[in-house]
C-alpha cells in the first residue's frame, strides 16, 4: 500500500506542477533560470506553458515506461526485480527530475506533434479503463452483497443493499432536478440536451436491469448495479455543466461571488486527487490488469521436497522448522505450514523489513500498474492544455473550464451507461460465453 501511495504522491506533485506551468509567473520563471536560453514558445507565439505542460507529463510518463519494461515478468517479490518497484526511492525521484530537465531540451515540434496524437489516445484509453472499472466495481458490490445476504441471511447488509440502492437514485434524481433549475435556462441548448438525456439513459438502463430475459440470464442483475451507474453518471453530466465556459450565461457558478482564485486552486487540487486515485485504483485492479494475484502459491520443487531428519539442528529456528518438516512428512500438517513458517522466519531473520506480503505472488501487475500511470499522465496534460486560450491574465488557470473538456465528461456518461447496458445484454445475446 505504501509503494502505491508513494507513485500517487508522485502524479499528484507532477500534476500540480503542470498546472502552475500555465501560468504567465511560471513561464517567466522558467525563461529566467534558463538564461533565456529556451523561450516557452509555440510555432513562434507565446503559449503560456502549453509545451511546459507537456515535457513535464511526458517525463513522467517516461519513467513509468522504463519502469513498466524492467519489470516485466516479476511475480513475486522473490524476483531480483522485485525492489525496483517497493524501494530506491531516492534514485527514481532523481531520475524523475532529471528526465524533466532532459525533456525541457527536446525541440517544441515534437510536443506539438505528442499533444495531438499520442497524449489524446492515451487520455482516451485512461477515460475508458475508469469506466470499465466503475461498471465493473457495480457488479462486485451488488454480488458481494446479495453473497453476504444469502450465506449469512444478515439483515445488516440486506438493509445496506437497499439504502444505497435508494439513496444513490434518489441522489441522481436530486441532481438532475438541481441541473434543470440552475443550469438549464432559455438558450442552454447543451446543458439541457445532455441533462435530458442523462435522465433518459438512466430509466433505460434501470428497466433493462430488472426485465425477466436479463433476470433469467443473470439473476444478480439489479437496481443496485444501476443506481452506482446513475449516480456516477449524474456525476459527470453535473460536473460538464458546472465547468463549461460561460460565453452563454448558462454557468451560474462562474458569476457566483465569493473567492475565485482560492475556488480555482480548490477545484485543481480536488481534481487531481481524484485522478491520482483513480489511477491507483486502476493500476493496482486485478480484472483490469489480467488477473489477480494467486492466494496461494504451490511450493517450488526444492522446497517440495522435505526429508527426514538426519542431524541435529544448528539453532532454535533449525529446530522448529525441522520440527514442522516431521510433521508434514507424518500428515499432521498440510504442506502450506512450511510457507507460513518461511514468511516468520523472514520477520525474524530481518526484523527491520516489513511483512512481505508478496512472497508467494505480487498483489497486482508490476508492469500494467506502470502502463496505467503513464496514460495517466497523457489525460491530466491533456485535460490541462486541450482547448486552452492562454494570455487573460490569470493567476491560475481552471482545471477543465473548456467545452472540450465538458463534451468529454457528457460523452464519458454515455458510454458508460453504454457498457454498463452491455454487460447486461452479452449474457443474452451471447449465452455460450457466459456461466452464471
Amino acid at each position: 500500500m505504501a509503494t502505491r501511495i508513494a507513485y500517487a504522491l508522485i502524479l499528484l506533485v507532477n500534476s500540480i506542477l503542470s498546472w502552475i506551468m500555465l501560468t504567465d509567473w511560471a513561464v517567466r520563471k522558467l525563461e529566467h533560470l534558463t538564461l533565456e536560453y529556451m523561450p516557452v514558445t509555440c510555432a513562434g507565439h507565446q503559449c503560456y506553458g502549453f509545451v511546459a505542460v507537456h515535457r513535464i507529463n511526458f517525463a513522467l510518463g517516461v519513467f513509468h515506461a522504463i519502469m513498466a519494461i524492467m519489470l516485466l515478468g516479476v511475480r513475486s517479490s522473490k524476483d531480483g526485480r522485485g525492489p525496483i518497484q517497493n524501494a530506491f526511492w531516492g534514485p527514481k525521484i532523481v531520475a524523475w527530475i532529471g528526465l524533466i530537465v532532459v525533456s525541457f531540451l527536446i525541440p517544441d515540434g515534437f510536443f506539438l506533434t505528442w499533444a495531438s496524437t499520442i497524449a489524446y489516445i492515451g487520455a482516451i484509453l485512461f477515460l475508458l479503463l475508469g469506466l470499465i472499472l466503475l461498471v465493473d466495481l457495480a457488479h462486485t458490490w451488488a454480488e458481494y452483497c446479495l453473497e453476504k445476504i444469502e450465506m449469512q441471511d444478515s439483515k445488516l447488509w440486506r438493509g445496506l443493499l437497499i439504502s444505497s440502492t435508494l439513496s444513490m437514485y434518489i441522489g441522481s434524481i436530486a441532481g438532475t432536478v438541481v441541473m434543470y433549475i440552475f443550469f438549464a435556462h432559455s438558450g442552454c441548448g447543451m446543458n439541457q440536451a445532455a441533462i435530458s438525456i442523462n435522465l433518459i439513459l438512466l430509466l433505460v438502463v434501470s428497466v433493462i436491469s430488472v426485465h425477466p430475459t436479463i433476470q433469467e440470464s443473470n439473476s444478480r442483475a439489479g437496481l443496485a448495479q444501476s443506481a452506482m451507474v446513475a449516480i456516477y453518471c449524474t456525476y459527470l453530466t453535473m460536473s460538464a455543466v458546472g465547468m463549461e465556459p460561460d460565453d452563454l450565461h448558462c454557468n451560474p457558478l462562474i458569476r457566483a461571488r465569493g473567492t475565485r482564485k482560492a475556488t480555482i486552486i480548490l477545484g485543481a487540487i480536488v481534481t487531481f486527487l481524484t485522478v491520482a486515485y483513480t489511477t491507483t485504483r486502476a493500476a493496482t485492479y486485478g480484472l483490469a490488469l489480467g488477473g489477480r494475484g494467486n492466494a496461494y502459491t504451490q511450493l517450488a520443487q526444492d522446497d517440495a521436497e522435505h526429508g527426514m531428519v538426519s542431524q541435529q539442528p544448528s539453532s532454535r529456528r533449525e529446530m522448529r522448522a525441522e520440527a514442522l518438516r516431521a510433521a508434514v512428512e507424518s500428515g499432521a500438517l498440510p504442506a502450506s505450514a512450511l510457507d507460513d513458517s518461511d514468511d516468520e522466519d523472514d520477520d525474524e531473520n530481518d526484523a527491520k523489513n516489513p511483512r512481505d506480503d508478496e512472497r508467494a505472488s505480487t498483489q497486482y501487475n508490476y508492469s500494467l500498474f506502470h502502463v496505467i500511470f503513464l496514460l495517466a499522465c497523457a489525460w491530466v496534460a491533456t485535460l490541462l492544455t486541450m482547448n486552452f486560450e492562454g494570455g487573460k491574465g490569470e493567476d491560475f488557470v481552471p482545471v477543465g473550464r473548456t467545452y472540450w473538456a465538458s463534451w468529454v465528461k457528457i460523452v464519458s456518461s454515455w458510454v458508460c451507461y453504454g457498457i454498463y447496458a452491455w454487460s447486461l445484454l452479452a449474457p443474452v445475446v451471447l449465452p455460450d460465453r457466459f456461466d452464471y
